[in-house]
Parts: C-alpha cells; sequence; structure tokens
C-alpha cells in the first residue's frame, strides 16, 4: 500500500544548549508545563510551541488522525539563524541536525529529516553538508535570502554544486519577509500574507540567475505552494515576448523553469491547487501540511487527492523523487 507522505513539518528540540559566549539572539526554549513551551530569541517569547515540536508519540498519534504514514521532519525557519555569526550558526546547526536524525533514526518508519547548514560561511557550509549526507538527512532548509543575499547570488553557488553532488534536496522558506510595515505592521501578517510574497522574490532570484540551468541535478522545493510565484508567471512569460531589456531577465521561458522545482501543497483552497497543477504540472506537487503550527493544513494528503484526483502513490512517488527516498524501502522497514 502507498505511503501517504507529508513533506513540510517542523522541528523544535526540547532543549538547547545555553552555550557561553554566544550572542544575544542565541534561542533557548522555556517549558512552561508538562506540554507547553516558547521559543525565546533574545529574551523575548518568539512562538509559543507545545510537545507536538519534538515528541515522536505525539506526532504519530496525530499522523494518524491525519492519514498520513510519514512526516518530513525540517527545522523551524527562525532557527536557521542567517543572520547569526558563522560560529555560532554553526553551532546550533548541529544541535538541530543531531535532534532531528535522533528522531528519524529512533522512528525510520515515520520520520525522514531535512536539517541545517550555516548558510553565511560557504566553506563551512559545505562541510556540514557531507554531516547531513551522514546523518542520513535528505537535504537542507534555507529561508528565502540569506540575511539579504538573494537566492540566485553567486556567493552561493558552491553551496548549491556541493548540494547538487551529494544528491541533497534544497527546502525554501520564507524567513524575515519584506513588506510587514506596509501592511499594516502586525508580525502575525507575516506567515498570513508577506510568506507568500517572499517565496516569490526568492523563486525569480534563482530563475533570473539561471540556477536550474547552472545545476540542472539539484531539487528545489518551493513552500506553500511556490507563494505568489503562480499568480505572476504569466506576466514573467509576458516580459520575455516583448524585446529588450526585458527578453534578457530570464535564461530561458519561465513556464519551463517553474517545472523545475517542487511544491508542496498548503494552500488551503482547492482551486488554487489546480491552477498551481497547470502552471507546474501535477508530477512537481508534493503533500504538506506546516505542523505543528497554528496555520497547518489538516490531512494533506486527502486535500490534495480531493482536489486534484491524484492518487496517494502518485504523491508519495513524487515525494520520493524529491527527496531521493526508496519507497520499497520505507515500505520494508513498516512491516
Amino acid at each position: 500500500m502507498a505511503k501517504a507522505i507529508d513533506i513540510h513539518t517542523h522541528f523544535v528540540p526540547r532543549s538547547i544548549p545555553q552555550e557561553v559566549g554566544r550572542n544575544p539572539l542565541w534561542p533557548s526554549i522555556e517549558l512552561r508545563d508538562a506540554d507547553g513551551a516558547a521559543v525565546m530569541v533574545g529574551g523575548k517569547v518568539f512562538r509559543i510551541i507545545d510537545s507536538r515540536s519534538w515528541d515522536a508519540g505525539r506526532r504519530i498519534r496525530d499522523m494518524a488522525a491525519d492519514d498520513v504514514d510519514v512526516q518530513v521532519v525540517s527545522p523551524m525557519p527562525e532557527l536557521l539563524s542567517h543572520w547569526f555569526p558563522a560560529s555560532d550558526a554553526d553551532a546550533l546547526c548541529r544541535h538541530i541536525n543531531d535532534g532531528i536524525a535522533e528522531l528519524c533514526a529512533a522512528h525510520p518508519r515515520h520520520f525522514a529529516g531535512i536539517g541545517m547548514v550555516p548558510m553565511q560561511d560557504t566553506s563551512l557550509a559545505i562541510r556540514r553538508l557531507e554531516e547531513i549526507k551522514s546523518l542520513g538527512l535528505r537535504g537542507f532548509e534555507i529561508g528565502t535570502h540569506i540575511d539579504g543575499i538573494a537566492l540566485g547570488d553567486a556567493r552561493l553557488h558552491e553551496i548549491y554544486a556541493a548540494a547538487e553532488q551529494a544528491d541533497l534536496v534544497v527546502m525554501i522558506h520564507p524567513l524575515h519577509p519584506l513588506g510587514l510595515d506596509r501592511m499594516g505592521g502586525r508580525p502575525e501578517l507575516a506567515a498570513v500574507a508577506a510568506f507568500p510574497l517572499e517565496t516569490a522574490f526568492a523563486a525569480v532570484s534563482l530563475m533570473t540567475h539561471g540556477i536550474s540551468e547552472r545545476f540542472p541535478n539539484l531539487r528545489f522545493l518551493l513552500s506553500h505552494g511556490g507563494g505568489a510565484l503562480p499568480w505572476i508567471l504569466p506576466r514573467l512569460r509576458h516580459a520575455r515576448t516583448i524585446g529588450p531589456p526585458l527578453d534578457s531577465l530570464f535564461p530561458r521561458d519561465s513556464g519551463e523553469t517553474v517545472q523545475t522545482f517542487y511544491y508542496d501543497t498548503i494552500l488551503y483552497d482547492q482551486d488554487a491547487l489546480k491552477y498551481l497543477a497547470v502552471k507546474v504540472g501535477k508530477d512537481r506537487l508534493v503533500a504538506g501540511s506546516d505542523y505543528p503550527f497554528t496555520i497547518k493544513q489538516d490531512r494533506p494528503v486527502e486535500f490534495a487527492e480531493l482536489s486534484l484526483g491524484m492518487t496517494r502513490e502518485t504523491l508519495a512517488n513524487n515525494a520520493g523523487r524529491l527527496l531521493g527516498l526508496n519507497l520499497e524501502s520505507l515500505v520494508a522497514k513498516s512491516s
């Protein structure tokens, strides 16, 4: 029987070592009661969480309720710490990666992992890619920019080349978005309205810098259905037909380039998901939920099945290609 795979879920460890000398934004976990906790950053509450962030048993029970067999677990985006000194980011990366790897190793039937690397230091990031591979993780998560550096920037190309060589997926997740001041300033609007725009910015940077052409075997996952990218795609494609200087913005037709990325299905609306499928192809779609956060989409595989008439086998095969995951071995682990 085909596995139901949720490609987009997040992990926060139960504790983070408070090492002396780390910078003022070094995160900590403040346990509130038997179940509740808070992620503290700079002495302030960044997010209220609960044991679903780290507790395998609770996650597995919730997966059963969501009709999901396997969660792909990645760091809570704020933990990526692209703005830290490289040594601090590296220390945090190694702690988070070890925690995700331990979760996956203890429950191989239910979890696969995506880690993180200190993207602000090229040589250090490349070394950590080797560790990610040795830990059995399937890839690494990055923000939609690296503390202001656009994802198409040449400073990141060596990391992409190493990731392609290591056969690791790159998950792109919105982080520290632009535009909140123009939306009224409320921080809650980041995930609600700014994240989709941020993902489109990142994707356009990859496209205009020809990253898919430079690294044809590197697999990118764009969170939240690619955000606003599918909706601005007709405008991008039209620009290339107009003539100079707009025709030189993209190395090839944008409609072809978007079909080199993968997209999760966290769109909440069947018509929106159908539109995405038309633009990028059903073979580029993988089911996702954003578990365990408030904005989570329930029963993600069922949502994709009902919206698109896709089978969970097809969705699982898409996820397998994205992750470089042998689905037959995954089935064997569950027998």
